[in-house]
């Protein structure tokens, strides 16, 4: 697959594709003889792995250093621990989102009850 249609598949711009690779957050994508980009399934798992964890709010420093490692083909137990940091971290924030969601729902409805003795 050419950028374009890895760009338009997962949603991501060109430009950040590009981006991702250079900062190595994505291996290397294989190449044409023209040397244009030619993802193969392989570069698209990678793709859509990391957008999924960006779109999580996992950090780009703990994805580049486990894509390191997953390239290097070392560092089982570095990994395991990355991805266990990582899912801490989201678990955290969803409990914060969690009692944030609730005190939205308290005030919604604190709201709702003073609109209908307004009428």
């Amino acid at each position: 697959m050419t950028i374009g249609e890895v760009s338009e598949k997962y949603q991501i711009t060109a430009d950040t594709l590009r981006y991702y690779e250079r900062i190595g957050l994505i291996p290397t994508v294989p190449r044409k003889q023209n040397g244009i980009r030619d993802y193969d399934e392989e570069a698209c798992g990678w793709v859509s792995f990391v957008k999924c964890m960006r779109n999580a709010g996992v950090q780009i420093e703990a994805l580049i250093e486990y894509v390191a490692l997953m390239q290097a083909n070392t560092g089982l137990e570095r990994r395991k621990d990355i991805l266990v940091e990582q899912r801490a971290r989201l678990q955290s924030q969803m409990e914060h989102l969690r009692t944030t969601i609730e005190r939205l729902d308290y005030k919604i409805e604190h709201y709702e009850e003073l609109m209908l003795k307004q009428k």
